[in-house]
């Protein structure tokens, strides 16, 4: 058997704090030589659609209702379009059954574990969540919530920064009710192929356990449209069995602050959770679904985001390039820089605030450590590129000339 996987089956701790909160103890008795510019979180700052705000004021008056768990029929439908014309999915989608509104996919994310176990009835003291190292938080409080053992696998550069399926032993794989897993990944930025989500569905059907699919960055790439796991679906036949994905208008539309996403697939499954969070759950609100409505039938403000973001991809090959080799990423909007030339990721972390006030997520920070001590992140730190071109270029000069210099 795998030893990280035997490691998480002894009931190795996973980061009791979040990775912002470890970073601000990390830097606390340091002070910038440089006016600080902040790269560590991945809250976008383009421009808002134009269409926001007329369509909240067109739906003022339905902040006064409580909102359909299940979300409006307007909604539904509309996501079932967006999901169908995005992965061609041939009407695939059930409107009524198979989508949920969520208060940003993360809602979704942290629950959905709750609702795999309750629904899945595994006969195990403990079941298991999967989990890639490094991971959204999330992810992991989903499994806490659930009170379920995390599982983490490693996520390296020779497995394209994704979870590698063939180490995992059978007997967990029975005992797992829910595998998370993120295309494009974060924080990489490396996607899915067809073929390992085909991989992934066949798992899951013969152990039996939930896909939660985040696909959240799914609109943020360099040139080819990423496959999705319900695109791979399609070609298996089974429908969407024991499939769900998620995804926002956070990163699409620059909505992060609205808190409006979905989770769709599986209709057996999604239609049995909703009775579940018509008890449990807050509801989206109806104007934030009249604007999701809106967003989903608009692509031109999601390719002029694209664009924006590519532009700074450019941007940074011209600094990093020469120094790190090639540094773009499939899609997403992170930098992950293997700086372990330069010292360890907190150390290089400590250093780029200290002497030019660049401050950066150490990745070790986005991982957990192994039982021997290692942890795949050590090597990498995590670059958000989010702000205008011009703050961007300033940063990315900065980092240049540090990696570039005599240390």
């Amino acid at each position: 058997m795998d030893p990280t996987l035997t490691a998480y089956r002894r009931g190795v701790a996973l980061p009791s704090s979040n990775p912002f909160q470890r970073l601000a103890e990390l830097l606390d008795d340091d002070r910038p030589g440089l006016p600080p510019i902040a790269l560590t979180i991945g809250e976008p700052q383009h421009a808002m659609p134009e269409f926001l705000g007329p369509v909240l004021a067109e739906n003022l008056p339905d902040f006064r209702r409580y909102p359909p768990i299940n979300g409006t029929g307007e909604f539904r439908a509309a996501i079932a379009a967006w999901l169908d014309k995005r992965y061609g999915l041939d009407g695939m989608i059930d409107a009524e059954r198979g989508v949920l509104p969520l208060n940003g996919s993360r809602e979704g994310l942290s629950f959905g574990a709750i609702a795999a176990r309750d629904q899945l009835a595994k006969d195990f003291d403990h079941p298991v969540v999967i989990l890639p190292n490094p991971f959204y938080q999330t992810y992991a409080a989903a499994a806490h919530v659930a009170d379920a053992q995390a599982v983490l696998l490693d996520a390296r550069p020779g497995r394209n920064f994704l979870p590698d399926l063939e180490t995992l032993d059978p007997e967990v794989l029975d005992r797992c009710v829910a595998f998370y897993v993120a295309s494009p990944t974060n924080p990489e930025g490396s996607v899915a192929s067809i073929g390992y989500w085909q991989q992934l569905i066949a798992l899951a059907r013969k152990h039996r356990f939930m896909i939660f699919a985040d696909e959240c960055y799914s609109e943020i790439y360099r040139s080819t449209p990423p496959p999705g796991i319900l695109e791979a679906a399609k070609t298996m036949g089974g429908g969407f069995d024991k499939i769900v994905v998620l995804n926002s208008l956070s990163k699409r539309s620059n909505l992060a602050g609205l808190r409006c996403g979905f989770a769709a697939g599986d209709p057996e499954f999604l239609s049995r959770w909703a009775k579940f969070r018509g008890l449990a759950a807050p509801q989206v609100p109806i104007p934030h679904q009249a604007v999701a409505v809106r967003a989903y039938h608009d692509e031109a403000h999601v390719e002029e985001n694209r664009r924006l973001y590519n532009e700074k991809f450019e941007a940074a090959e011209h600094y990093l390039g020469p120094i790190l080799g090639p540094v773009t990423p499939e899609a997403g909007f992170f930098l992950w820089l293997d700086i372990s030339r330069w010292g360890r990721a907190t150390e290089v972390t400590q250093a780029l605030w200290r002497d030019v006030g660049l401050k950066v997520l150490p990745g070790d920070y986005l991982a957990s450590d192994q039982a021997d001590g290692s942890n795949p992140g050590r090597a990498y730190i995590r670059v958000g590129l989010v702000a205008p071109l011009g703050h961007t270029q300033t940063a990315l000069e900065r980092l240049s000339d540090w990696l570039g210099g005599e240390k």
